[in-house]
């Protein structure tokens, strides 16, 4: 029965967890810091890739009759704008190209995953590394560090709008109101408590759903993979009709599940990316609004 769960001479546990492992650089012998480089790669990668598609686009773009990625795109622009429109009431100068930027960056690193689960790490392998993760917001180095930039950024708008007095006064005054110095003081602990779990909880939820979504999607496509790969063995392995037939029917059931999952799996992608995007704009809405 071990040899029928066999993939290239893996077991499924030991399939899974390689697939599961970064490539990483460790910094200051490991103490200090170490780097997925996997997902810095990818990520800087497929960044760069869709400003290098906007900007191209920019540049051929026609007041005619659109081509077909011409018309997406502007659609796509529209969409954003529209969706930025209702959320943020303020100046949109800056907020609806990042907006924008975010949802295509996440939509464009999730689509990784639209990719067979063994392409990249076999790819890697063959160039000398031996794990590599194709898909960047399933690390959740990735998606806490895109979230703590959002944090950053609502710490900014806050300021921007109510001024480092304003904001801090906020931080100490809200959302327990009182009057007379003696209970402002008495609650400003509290209140800034609360106002400290309030901001931190955003950028970590942001984070956690992002990243667990993705997480746990690369984690079905192996196991379809895996049932695939099993079912290839148990055709070539084992002989005899009922055999033969269980491993028809395992491939068959993997190349139809995973098929399903595929476009199950354009949704959620996304679903995520957009999730991320329209949460952003609300937080820098929020943080320019008062208490």
């Amino acid at each position: 029965m071990n040899r029928l769960l066999q993939v290239a001479g893996d077991s499924p546990s030991e399939y899974v967890t390689h697939h599961l492992e970064h490539w990483t650089v460790s910094i200051g012998d490991g103490w200090f810091m170490k780097l997925n480089v996997d997902s810095l790669m990818v990520s800087v990668t497929i960044g760069l890739l869709g400003l290098g598609l906007f900007w191209l686009m920019g540049r051929r773009a026609t007041s005619g009759v659109p081509g077909k990625l011409q018309a997406f795109l502007e659609i796509a622009v529209e969409f954003i704008d529209t969706q930025v429109r209702d959320v943020f009431h303020g100046d949109r100068k800056f907020v609806a190209p990042l907006a924008l930027t975010i949802f295509v960056w996440i939509f464009l690193m999730n689509a990784m995953k639209m990719l067979p689960v063994d392409l990249v790490p076999g790819i890697a392998k063959a160039a000398g590394s031996n794990y590599f993760r194709a898909v960047p917001t399933a690390d959740l180095n990735t998606t806490l560090a895109i979230s703590t930039t959002v944090l950053f950024l609502m710490f900014a708008f806050a300021i921007k709008a109510k001024g480092a007095f304003g904001f801090g006064k906020e931080l100490l005054t809200a959302p327990f109101h009182a009057h007379g110095t003696g209970m402002k003081l008495a609650l400003a602990p509290a209140n800034l408590g609360l106002n400290v779990i309030e901001y931190l909880s955003k950028p970590v939820s942001l984070a956690m759903r992002l990243f667990g979504n993705m997480f746990a999607g690369e984690l079905v496509f192996l196991l379809i993979a895996l049932l695939g790969a099993a079912g290839g063995h148990f055709i070539m392995e084992v002989g005899g009709f009922a055999g033969t037939t269980g491993g028809i029917l395992a491939f068959l059931g993997a190349v139809i599940a995973g098929a399903g999952w595929s476009i199950f799996h354009i949704l959620v992608i996304t679903l995520q990316a957009y999730i991320f995007m329209i949460l952003t704009v609300v937080y820098l809405s929020m943080s320019s609004e008062a208490h």
